[in-house]
Order: C-alpha cells, then sequence, then structure tokens
C-alpha cells in the first residue's frame, strides 16, 4: 500500500522512445497500461491523452535508421499503472 503513493504521475503525453522529449524514465519503472477506446492496448509506442490518439508499429516495417514506422489510432485514451499481481507463495 506505500507503493501506490510513490508512484510518479502519469504525463498527459509519454513515449518509449528515450531519444524523445516525451520519454519520462522514472514512469517506466513501473508496469503501465493504455487503453484505447476501452481496449487495453500492449504494443503502445507513444500515447497522448488530451488529444486522444495513440501511437503503435505498423506489423514489422522500420525506417531506414531501424526504427519502427507508426501509425496513429485515435480515440479515447486511458493511461494507468497496473496493479502487481499477487505471488503465489
Amino acid at each position: 500500500m506505500n507503493e501506490a503513493t510513490q508512484l510518479p504521475p502519469l504525463p498527459d503525453r509519454l513515449s518509449t522512445d528515450a531519444r524523445s522529449p516525451h520519454h519520462v524514465a522514472a514512469v517506466f519503472e513501473h508496469d503501465i497500461g493504455i487503453k484505447l477506446n476501452g481496449n487495453e492496448r500492449f504494443n503502445v509506442e507513444e500515447y497522448c491523452v488530451s488529444e486522444g490518439w495513440v501511437k503503435i508499429p505498423a506489423g514489422k516495417t522500420v525506417d531506414r535508421k531501424g526504427q519502427p514506422l507508426l501509425i496513429k489510432l485515435k480515440g479515447r485514451v486511458e493511461a494507468f499503472y497496473r496493479q502487481p499481481s499477487p505471488s503465489a507463495n
């Protein structure tokens, strides 16, 4: 219970790419979940809650620098911290 008070607030916009100005390393120390229109997505590379979009990889396609090509999906975006599953002891 004490761990919940130590979680950093989720930003409005977040990217998994460490070169992006929207990358916050402290947030990625915890498990994050993203919902788009009520369905949880597991392949989100970047999101923006206020503008209502997520960017996901377009298959296995990469650009000339080896980075995945991203497509933008629009809808209602929710970002949340996933609860750790109770360990079976």
